[in-house]
């Protein structure tokens, strides 16, 4: 029997329950999925944070979010991966957003609270010097990172498939993490692929003619993330190639809903109204490889990201963090985020937040005070609602398919 679809209300109250299910696996995780307690809580505490200047930040700065991006020509950068929550906003956001990451990683890791405190100063030195020089290549002495930028270069579309969508060949298989569409769904993705510009971001990449045609091959709704969970998000492989062609290049596009931003917006800045060109402005900014493979859209009336999956994109999915890499995976990856707040800036910014940065050092301790406190603090604060949330959602397992190809929980 074939599966029915399941109507986008019933699937909405499913996943929330998922994404509910999924934040209390680990204290990390809760954290990657906890962005409006993290500005809530940021908000309401009494340590001060500087007002860095107003610049395009992430809003989600935590680790999973950073990783291999390639750009159209398959040059490979670190680079920031998600932008959902980007806003032109105070940097220092980002920092204690990536610095309470990095602890909690360490925390679960059991890493000493020593070994903590010194990946803070490194993530702080890591900023500050990529802050004075931008186009130097970032110093990296971490073996994790390394061994994810080499695992990327070497990628190619059967590693994407099979790692996705659990199989090379072009089909999306139905189950747990790919649910059926309905036929409302499926004619406002088949509309929206007969867009040129639609087409033009796929043949975009060097390695493409620019006339190829694009033809949709599958289509799904992807169960995916913790914010994304309960929106729109849908998978769509598609054939690049003359229509007819049995043969041709494959593609993986991600087709995600963008929704209004949670992290504070700098007094009178000036941004996209709509929250998708919101969202692929900021990625330009501060990603440019992922921000010139963007596109601006809308489906069924609530703006979208489409974003063309490429083999050598990855995350940083550092679940844990050995007491011997934890230093230099600090102080590389503020320098991967120095660099993307540092190309948005003259020299006279740079050198007045650079300054900031080096003021109001606690003793023993070089990295700003304000830095290593907020961080103790959130963590602290995490912790507490972490157990909470399990007490709550942690009896709920994970989404599966029952033999009718109905959605439920066990």
């Amino acid at each position: 029997m074939k599966p029915r679809p399941i109507s986008p209300e019933v699937r909405s109250e499913l996943l929330e329950n998922q994404r509910n299910a999924k934040m209390a696996r680990s204290a990390h995780c809760y954290v990657r999925g906890a962005t409006a307690n993290f500005y809530e809580w940021l908000q309401s505490s009494k340590i001060v944070v500087p007002a860095g200047p107003a610049l395009w930040i992430c809003g989600d700065c935590h680790v999973g979010n950073l990783g291999p991006v390639a750009d159209v020509e398959g040059h490979v950068d670190v680079q920031i991966r998600d932008l959902d929550q980007t806003v032109i906003g105070n940097p220092a956001h980002d920092l204690i957003r990536l610095g309470l990451s990095l602890a909690m990683a360490a925390r679960g890791s059991n890493v000493p609270g020593l070994t903590t405190a010194r990946m803070t100063e490194h993530l702080a030195q890591g900023y500050t010097a990529a802050l004075r020089a931008p186009d130097k290549k970032p110093k990296d002495n971490s073996k994790i990172v390394d061994r994810i930028v080499q695992l990327a270069l070497r990628r190619r579309w059967k590693n994407l498939a099979k790692e996705r969508i659990d199989d090379p060949r072009p089909i999306i298989p139905r189950g747990p993490r790919f649910l059926d569409l309905s036929r409302a769904e499926l004619d406002e993705l088949t509309t929206l692929f007969e867009r040129d510009d639609v087409r033009r971001l796929i043949t975009g990449l060097s390695s493409r003619p620019d006339e190829a045609g694009v033809h949709v091959l599958d289509a799904a709704y992807w169960v995916k993330g913790c914010s994304s969970l309960g929106k729109l998000r849908y998978a769509v492989v598609v054939r690049i190639g003359a229509k007819g062609a049995k043969r041709g290049a494959y593609a993986l596009l991600d087709i995600k809903e963008a929704v209004a931003p949670l992290a504070p917006t700098a007094p009178n800045a000036r941004m996209p109204a709509d929250n998708a060109a919101r969202v692929v402005e900021g990625a330009r900014n501060l990603s440019p490889n992922l921000g010139e493979r963007m596109l601006a859209a809308h489906l069924a009336g609530r703006p979208v990201i489409i974003r063309e999956l490429l083999p050598q994109d990855l995350k940083l999915d550092i679940e844990t963090l050995p007491q011997s890499e934890a230093l230099a995976v600090g102080h590389y990856l503020g320098s991967i985020v120095g660099k993307a707040h540092a190309r948005q800036l003259d020299a006279p910014a740079i050198g007045a937040w650079a300054q900031e940065m080096r003021l109001n050092r606690m003793s023993h301790l070089e990295a700003p005070a304000w830095l290593w406190t907020m961080i103790v603090e959130l963590a602290g604060t995490h912790e507490s609602a972490y157990l909470d949330h399990c007490r709550a959602w942690g009896p709920t397992v994970a989404l599966f398919t029952d033999a009718h190809g109905q959605v439920r929980f066990g």
